[in-house]
């Protein structure tokens, strides 16, 4: 399957509303529906009584892998979890929070789903895979919302059940290509994956909107001990033109430290090149890892979703970790990952409160997102609001609601805001060629 392109779905985005998942059920979701002991009768999801019981979600993440790995947002999950109920719950209910390794496998990851369903959650929050093709069917004919998924995947952007917090690789490579446009030669080295075949176009519609020329698009293997043939590559492509200093952006997740390790090696043989990427590649314990201020990522550009993870916004959340996960070293407060699943949650708390004492099943979640509610996330995205089509649906993006960045840039070792503000690539990703 290695370089091919994923269908893009032809669903109309809405086309399971909630009013679809009450009256009309598909043959699959059916046979599905004799699985639970209590027959279609029961909205997967429910809780119980309502305005008491227990709220039952889950979150995934790969751990413990070859390539990509988040464990610090199953473990800031329990830590949110033991959080809030220590306060008293959400309007009294207890959170209880199932967590699911999908292993950076696409059998793992429709395992992880068949168990949320199984499990009757009544949503999955904070999450991570990239293999949204494997997990989405099973979440879809269960009526369950995939909240505030990291955006590793476009399909995350299509779903009618999911509820994206950050505009995903789309908006940070968007962004990243519009900073980088007063570049020389511009080289990408990403993953020859399916998901990483969705990288070139995001960052040349950056490019483009700056009037610079496309990037060389370089694959390499996502899980290599070792790049030095890439690093080579992408230097005497970024080199060639003497007046103006070329770009080397390397979004290879978690093998970017090993792709770096290479390129330090070989850049000394070149003219000197900048690099660039994204956040969730790169965060400031790589930067510290890497040599700081005289590490290969000074003077790099970084686009992120949020804020810097210094900014006072992020005070909840370093509560949440001071109180319920100090010392627990797989939640760093920097890590995409974790600020992802903390505005998660911080949106599905605002959901349940949003209910009352009503029922709170995964049917009554997806009906208060989909009936407009607007959540707030403390400064650290725009106000949310999802309908069945947004502003990019004309791009393949109908769920992309904020697609908002930051740009940050690193200076003497540490990674601070190079803008202030957010960057809105709303415009950029209108004019993009994805065609997936």
């Amino acid at each position: 399957m290695t370089g091919r392109r994923r269908t893009r779905s032809t669903f109309l985005p809405g086309l399971l509303t909630r009013h679809a998942r009450k009256g009309v059920l598909s043959a699959g979701t059916a046979v599905a529906c004799a699985s639970f002991l209590a027959g279609c009768g029961v909205v997967p999801g429910t809780t119980g009584d309502a305005g008491g019981g227990t709220i039952t979600v889950m979150t995934w993440a790969p751990q413990s892998t070859k390539a990509t790995n988040k464990p610090g947002m199953p473990a800031f999950a329990h830590a949110y979890a033991r959080w809030i109920n220590a306060k008293g719950g959400i309007n009294g209910r207890k959170l209880n929070v199932l967590t699911c390794n999908d292993h950076n496998d696409s059998v793992a990851a429709a395992k992880c789903a068949r168990r949320a369903a199984k499990e009757n959650v009544v949503a999955v929050v904070g999450s991570y895979s990239q293999y949204a093709d494997s997990f989405f069917p099973s979440l879809e004919g269960a009526g369950i919302p995939y909240l505030g998924g990291y955006g590793a995947t476009n399909a995350e952007f299509t779903s009618p059940l999911s509820y994206p917090v950050n505009g995903g690789q789309p908006a940070l490579l968007a962004g990243l290509g519009s900073a980088l446009a007063e570049c020389g030669p511009v080289a990408l080295i990403r993953p020859d994956t399916i998901a990483g075949d969705q990288l070139p176009p995001l960052l040349d519609s950056g490019l483009k909107a700056g009037g610079h020329r496309a990037s060389n698009d370089q694959r390499a293997v996502e899980d290599a001990t070792e790049y030095d043939g890439q690093a080579e590559r992408a230097l005497r492509t970024t080199s060639t033109d003497g007046a103006d200093q070329g770009c080397v952006v390397p979004a290879l997740g978690d093998r970017n430290g090993t792709f770096m390790d290479s390129f330090r090696r070989a850049r000394e043989d070149y003219p000197e090149v900048r690099t660039a990427t994204v956040l969730g590649s790169v965060d400031q314990t790589v930067i510290d890892a890497t040599g700081g201020a005289s590490g290969p990522y000074e003077g790099s550009y970084i686009t992120g979703w949020y804020p810097v993870a210094s900014d006072p916004r992020w005070d909840g959340m370093k509560q949440v970790i001071r109180e319920q996960a100090f010392g627990d070293n797989r939640i760093d407060p920097a890590d995409a990952g974790v600020q992802t699943t903390w505005i998660a949650y911080t949106v599905f708390r605002q959901i349940v409160e949003s209910l009352g004492d009503g029922e709170v099943s995964a049917d009554t979640v997806a009906e208060a997102l989909d009936d407009g509610l607007k959540v707030t996330t403390g400064g650290l995205t725009p106000t949310l609001r999802w309908r069945f089509q947004d502003k990019l649906a004309a791009v393949g993006f109908p769920r992309l609601v904020n697609a908002n960045v930051t740009l940050q840039v690193v200076r003497e070792g540490r990674l601070v805001s190079a803008r202030k503000g957010f960057v809105d690539t709303t415009r950029t990703l209108e004019n993009a060629d994805v065609n997936y």
